[in-house]
């Protein structure tokens, strides 16, 4: 499975790409900011996507709706909790941060096409 990480801090991306790579994972990206994380989601061959809920001051909701626009599973990862998330993306999976390696397993079990 091809997964598109989205994550502005670099402990937490390098974190998720080891658990990503654990469970046999190709790792797309990661993007740090809104326009990298736009052109991989608009162009990039991925079947599911991890996408902090907030890079760098800036909501990621863009990138959600392009990957929406596609047909691509994601999955919200956020210290706010559902508090965060917009009105046009409030029925999205939701991983709450910190999240374990399982937490993380069982969210890509849902995504998955």
């Amino acid at each position: 499975m091809r997964v598109l990480v989205v994550e502005d801090e670099l402990l937490l991306s390098m974190s998720l790409e080891d658990m990503l790579g654990d469970f046999g994972c190709e790792v797309v990206g990661p993007a740090a900011s809104i326009a990298e994380a736009l052109a991989l989601a608009t162009d990039a061959q991925i079947d599911v996507a991890v996408l902090d809920m907030n890079l760098g001051g800036q909501p990621v909701f863009p990138v959600a709706d392009a990957l929406k626009a596609r047909g691509v599973p994601y999955v919200f990862a956020s210290g706010y909790g559902q508090s965060g998330l917009s009105d046009a993306h409030h029925d999205a999976p939701l991983l709450q941060k910190p999240f374990r390696q399982a937490d993380l397993e069982q969210a890509l079990i849902g995504l998955k096409p």
